[in-house]
């Protein structure tokens, strides 16, 4: 099927993998790339020479469209923003803030930028500021999220916006596609559920923790001082929200979760780590390659809204 999305990035599937952190490595995006959607390196808080080597290798290893993740709050943004020009990446989606200092030279670049939002405010300000789409992501995300939920806030922004909307946040299979569609949505972005392809470099734990997982096991930290973050619950999120409901400040909590992401997907501690996963845990039964997950949404979808397969 073609959409605004596809024709824009030069994919089979409107289907893009989520920038996350730390799980986002050359691997899973190039494997992603090769099976139709949009493979995405998440920068994160990685240095720019990370940044610029993932960016070599992914180009070694698949010559189809991927994108990189900067997180504007990266110490490094500015020379991982000229890195991405420098090494002709083609697609940058954007967290953590606002992109307009990077716009015009992005732009120049030729390359397309969708920012993250969560609200159709911001959605709005990156629409005059020159972005291609904009991802619309709901509170049933992992990692670091906003207050609206994905059927809320979908609609809301592409009602709003001009450009191109990319639903994301909670969605795992056909299911969810053919929602965000009918929603106004002209792709999805999914996070969780390639976190266990087998082409991610994922520690095993981490895995099998999201493969494990029940619909009641994610839950919100942070909410307290500004900064809710959804992860799997363990024993680091049980202590981290009873120091919370204590009053602790802001800097007390910030100490337990230092590197705590890194240590959960690299190092496999799955109990004092920070597993960052969706709502859509739950609904991922196993590990597949990136060609079998985006098929099996693909087809589910099929059944559900036919027409919309129709050339």
């Amino acid at each position: 099927m073609k959409t605004r999305v596809t024709e824009l990035l030069g994919i089979k599937y409107p289907v893009i993998q989520g920038g996350m952190a730390w799980v986002a490595t050359h691997e899973l995006a190039s494997a992603v790339s090769e099976a139709g959607g949009l493979g995405i390196i998440g920068a994160g808080g990685a240095p720019a020479s990370w940044v610029r080597e993932q960016v070599q290798a992914a180009k070694a290893e698949t010559d189809k469209p991927f994108g990189v993740n900067l997180m504007l709050m990266n110490p490094e943004a500015d020379d991982i923003a000229q890195i991405l020009i420098d090494e002709g990446v083609r697609v940058v989606t954007t967290g953590a803030g606002n992109p307009a200092k990077y716009m015009k030279a992005w732009k120049e670049a030729g390359i397309h930028v969708m920012p993250v939002v969560g609200s159709v405010a911001l959605a709005k300000l990156m629409e005059r500021g020159g972005a291609d789409a904009v991802i619309a992501e709901g509170m049933e995300s992992g990692g670091h999220i906003g207050v609206e939920t994905t059927m809320t806030l979908v609609p809301q922004v592409v009602d709003a916006v001009e450009i191109p909307v990319i639903a994301a946040g909670g969605i795992a299979d056909g299911r969810g596609f053919a929602a965000s569609i009918m929603l106004g949505a002209e792709a999805v972005q999914m996070g969780t559920r390639f976190v266990v392809a087998t082409e991610s470099t994922v520690h095993e734990n981490y895995k099998e923790k999201i493969i494990k997982a029940k619909d009641i096991d994610s839950e919100v930290t942070g909410s307290t001082h500004g900064h809710p973050i959804r992860v799997l619950r363990n024993k680091m999120t049980r202590e981290y929200i009873k120091k919370e409901k204590e009053g602790a400040t802001f800097e007390e909590l910030e100490v337990m979760t230092l590197g705590a992401l890194r240590n959960a997907v690299v190092d496999g501690d799955v109990v004092n780590g920070s597993v960052m996963a969706g709502q859509s845990a739950a609904m991922v039964k196993r590990q597949e390659s990136c060609a079998d997950i985006i098929a099996d949404v693909m087809d589910g979808a099929k059944k559900l809204i036919p027409a919309y397969f129709e050339d």
